[in-house]
């Protein structure tokens, strides 16, 4: 029998054109060691080329509790473990900021420290009512990795999310889907399918549209309107120039469904 350290920190299934992809250490809380960035990163790096959607999910009670402190514990240089884990993550970090289709997380439990900068990274978050999220780096004498102060600044504004990290606070899931840090709330026991139904339908859309609007809304706050403006205008082109803009014309003008994924 496989034990719990032997066996694979992440699994992942093709479920149609949706590339799920779990967090699998549910006896650790699915905390983040060197074994678990790699295995993630590795995860959304095998995406199958049919796959228009990713849909991030963690086995278990708790859907991330951030980093392994017991891993940190037992560190032999503990600020260069930290430091290396730190770089792992955010390349995984920055895979999903920068994927090329739609994520959609469905988050539980406890979402703590660089598991909150994980949540920011998708498109799309679905939380269980009962979730819990918590920076809980104060706790540790640490200040935030994972790019959890991006998230929490940019979601709460600075003076909440200073005194959500500062005074080691909580959010419940109502209070994070007031902010907009997620962006569907739902009853614990409808997660696993309001989830997979939203991956699935972010699937069948227009996903390179969905990809640009994405970069939109992200550039957004830190622009001019001017400056928006003009991406708005070049990047529509581009989408009308796309199989998938064609499609969505023609299938306006014909009165019937769009078919993004034959485009």
């Amino acid at each position: 029998m496989t034990s719990p350290t032997d066996r694979p920190r992440v699994a992942t299934e093709l479920d149609g054109d949706v590339w799920t992809v779990t967090l699998d250490r549910p006896e650790a809380g699915n905390a983040i060691d060197p074994a678990m960035a790699a295995a993630l990163a590795a995860a959304l790096d095998a995406r199958p080329a049919g796959a228009r959607a990713v849909l991030l999910l963690g086995r278990g009670e708790r859907f991330c509790v951030g980093g392994d402190v017991r891993a940190f514990a037992g560190a032999d240089d503990l600020p260069a473990f930290v430091g290396r884990l730190a770089e792992d993550w955010h390349a995984v970090v920055r895979r999903l900021l920068d994927s090329p289709v739609p994520v959609v997380a469905g988050v539980q439990g406890a979402v703590a420290g660089a598991g909150v900068g994980l949540v920011g990274a998708c498109d799309v978050v679905v939380s269980a009512r009962s979730t819990r999220f918590r920076p809980a780096y104060g706790a540790l004498g640490l200040s935030p990795d994972g790019g959890s102060s991006w998230v929490l600044a940019r979601t709460l504004g600075a003076p909440l999310a200073l005194d959500l990290m500062l005074t080691d606070g909580t959010l419940t899931a109502v209070e994070a889907h007031r902010h907009g840090l997620v962006a569907r709330l739902v009853e614990d026991e409808e997660l696993p399918g309001a989830a997979v139904e939203l991956a699935r339908r972010l699937a069948a859309g227009p996903v390179r549209a969905m990809v640009r609007t994405r970069g939109l809304v992200r550039r957004a706050a830190t622009r001019t309107a001017a400056e928006q403006l003009d991406d708005e205008a070049r990047l529509i082109a581009e989408s009308a120039a796309d199989p998938e803009g064609r499609e969505g014309v023609r299938a306006f003008t014909a009165k019937r469904p769009p078919d993004f994924r034959s485009a």
